[in-house]
């Protein structure tokens, strides 16, 4: 039996309920067209559930940062709309920043990007947080974590304006590894906003597109990833002026692939490769694999990482086919790979081109004629009350990529909400010239591997629960 999520907010927990006729995922293998659940009544949980390899090498532990996991117990909930209003500015930023203002092809067909790309300056949703240490001896964090930036930042002592963290300050005058950059230095010159200080040491600037900001020292120190994994010398950014939406997150970390990131910086000495699995449970928790050494789980498929010419920092796929109902929608090929398809760890919500979004849209509602629409939550405009039902029928939705990978979406990664208001977890682009994003929604529970050395990343069913 197989347990579903409606939200991390929810008081009803949806079960498997019968396979005749329906959908069943084992091992991401689809064996039919639709699920039923059964809904049943349960309070939310407030015991956290570990993962059972939380403690491998390498392999941090991530948890929802409003969940019983979290350290960040005293961080206000936001509502299902205040998290997608705030979605919806992060992929504006986003579209922004990636979109085409001309469709002329550059090598091998792709799409050459004529926006300059500026990482960074997106805004940090941060459902998910992890614990690393830095310094020596090491100051614990909890921390964002984002593919969707590189440069990583913690706020720091002495600091001029900080927002109340969870943690004590980063105090670098305590670490006996600590060292500042200088401002003519290449680690200075390849961030996106840079300047000097009075003594010539590097400062960085990160604004983001809610005008949340980031601003301080740029320096190198010590990251402890595990009691074993040690990371000399990582830079990162050492903030004295924050502000904005990071509730009390005690930073960020950059899994983009810039240099800054820690992903590269990582690399030449545990691999170009990380992979995660969020938890569809605000109360179980997931992972984030840094490195070659943690064994990638056999049932991964991959699908190859595409690149733009003016996008070095994103991660890209080829998203080829949408089936909703077991059955392929009828979408042009051209329409799936204009813009191109990003994975991005902290959009909540799959962004789709119009017109593929209006062919998923149509056929889903086809299926769900025996329910009563409710209004639309924010840009979720195909809402349905289910509270009355003891079952309740979904179709099947797979995202298919190029090679074969897919997404076969359990319950929690095709609906968004609440019983009252269950909305189909998808959202079309308002322009023809924005990506596609695969959100954080439609990733959980799927292992993601991002194999930068081989440029591929592959999806593995049942990664964390």
């Amino acid at each position: 039996m197989a347990i579903f999520s409606d939200s991390f907010f929810n008081c009803w927990v949806l079960l498997l309920f019968s396979t005749l006729s329906c959908s069943l995922f084992v091992s991401g293998v689809k064996l039919d067209a639709e699920y039923v659940v059964k809904m049943q009544p349960l309070q939310p949980s407030t015991v956290c559930s570990l993962s059972k390899d939380s403690n491998l090498s390498r392999l941090l532990t991530v948890i929802h940062r409003y969940g019983p996991c979290s350290p960040l117990q005293t961080e206000e909930k936001p509502s299902h709309e205040q998290i997608i209003d705030k979605d919806r500015t992060r992929v504006d930023s986003l579209h922004h920043r990636l979109s085409t203002a001309s469709n002329i092809a550059g090598k091998d067909g792709l799409l050459d990007v004529s926006i300059p790309a500026h990482t960074g300056n997106l805004l940090s949703t941060g459902n998910y947080i992890v614990n690393v240490g830095i310094g020596t001896p090491k100051q614990d964090f909890s921390v964002v974590f984002d593919t969707g930036s590189d440069v990583s930042w913690f706020q720091c002592n002495p600091c001029n304006d900080c927002y109340l963290q969870n943690d004590p300050l980063f105090e670098p005058a305590k670490s006996s590894t600590y060292s500042s950059i200088g401002c003519g230095s290449s680690e200075c010159t390849q961030l996106d906003t840079h300047s000097c200080s009075a003594n010539a040491e590097c400062r960085y600037d990160i604004e983001y597109s809610d005008n949340s900001r980031s601003t301080g020292n740029f320096g190198r120190d010590t990251l402890t990833l595990s009691p074993s994994d040690l990371l000399p010398n990582f830079t990162f950014g050492c903030g004295d002026s924050n502000s904005g939406l990071f509730g009390r997150a005690d930073g960020l970390i950059g899994l983009g692939r810039e240099k800054s990131s820690l992903i590269s910086q990582a690399s030449q000495k545990y691999g170009a490769i990380f992979s995660y699995c969020l938890p569809s449970l605000s109360s179980s928790t997931g992972y984030l694999s840094i490195g070659s050494g943690s064994a990638v789980p056999p049932n991964v498929r991959y699908t190859r990482m595409v690149s733009y010419a003016s996008d070095s920092s994103s991660y890209y796929v080829k998203l080829v086919r949408i089936k909703v109902g077991g059955k392929k929608l009828d979408i042009s090929q051209t329409v799936l790979s204009g813009a191109g398809t990003v994975m991005d760890s902290g959009t909540v919500i799959t962004r789709l081109p119009q017109a593929a979004y209006s062919a998923m849209r149509a056929v889903f509602r086809q299926h769900m004629t025996h329910y009563k629409a409710a209004p639309a939550l924010s840009i979720l405009d195909t809402c349905y009350n289910v509270s009355g039902h003891d079952e309740v029928w979904v179709p099947a939705v797979e995202l298919v990529f190029d090679s074969g990978a897919s997404l076969n979406l359990g319950f929690d990664g095709i609906m968004y909400g609440s019983p009252s208001q269950a909305c189909l977890a998808f959202a079309g682009n308002t322009k023809a010239d924005e990506v596609s994003i695969i959100g954080n929604t439609q990733q959980r529970k799927f292992t993601v591997v991002y194999d930068i050395s081989d440029q591929r990343i592959g999806f593995g069913a049942n990664g964390c629960s």
